[in-house]
């Protein structure tokens, strides 16, 4: 089965199982990912911010085909020998979503707070409508926050 009959055959499962409300799970890198889980293109479902301090990447983990696809930050601030923070974020008990609509994302940036990244995100069992995945980065201070509404 390939990655776009995946992601047809989830969202069709999205639309007509129930959903499963709001959670979202961040969790570290090394709790699971595997590069080649990134999503081909990778222009189409990557990009960077803050001057390519940070990069967001749509992840499918294949299965559960119903909450395949993840998101991957990689964001600063740097260990000592330069890397970024790597976090992966989910649904939860580490399941993705059903879709991740990243050609939709939208971004803002507050000083205070950090980059916003909205992404619209259908929960794993689906539902009606897309749940808009809200997820901010404090470069400084590395904390990544995330919530999820029905509105943008």
């Amino acid at each position: 089965m390939t990655r776009t009959t995946r992601a047809t055959a989830a969202l069709v499962a999205a639309l007509l199982l129930p959903g499963l409300g709001h959670a979202q799970e961040v969790r570290s890198c090394d709790q699971g990912f595997e590069p080649d889980s990134i999503v081909e293109p990778w222009d189409q479902n990557s990009a960077t911010f803050a001057n390519g301090d940070i990069r967001v990447a749509v992840l499918d983990t294949i299965e559960p085909a119903a909450a395949a696809f993840q998101l991957l930050i990689l964001s600063p601030p740097r260990d000592e020998v330069g890397g970024r923070q790597c976090h992966i974020i989910g649904h939860d008990s580490g399941n993705g979503f059903g879709s991740v609509y990243f050609d939709k994302r939208t971004t803002s940036y507050d000083p205070t707070k950090g980059l916003t990244i909205t992404v619209p995100v259908m929960p794993p069992g689906g539902g009606e409508e897309a749940t808009y995945l809200k997820i901010t980065i404090n470069q400084s201070t590395g904390e990544i926050q995330t919530s999820a509404s029905h509105n943008p």
